[in-house]
């Protein structure tokens, strides 16, 4: 079974995949923490829908680790 966090803002909602996608790969946060040299707060901000800004750079470390694309880790839907 999937598991998302969704977070609403105005008529959309974000839709964070972080923390399916390395259950799926089976890679601990850990593990990303420290091969994609990130800060574990914000994995976890990642996996939580907790962030506020989204830092292209750190979503690129993390695609590249996990050869996967953006919309696998965060997604936006329009309502």
């Amino acid at each position: 079974m999937k598991k998302f966090t969704r977070l609403r803002i105005g008529k959309g909602e974000y839709i964070f995949k972080l923390e399916q996608l390395l259950q799926n790969k089976g890679i601990s946060k850990n593990k990303l923490m420290r091969d994609t040299e990130t800060d574990f707060k914000v994995i976890q901000r990642f996996c939580k829908g907790t962030t506020t800004k989204i830092d292209i750079y750190v979503l690129a470390r993390f695609c590249d680790y996990l050869n996967c694309k953006p919309t696998d880790i965060i997604d936006y839907k329009n309502k």
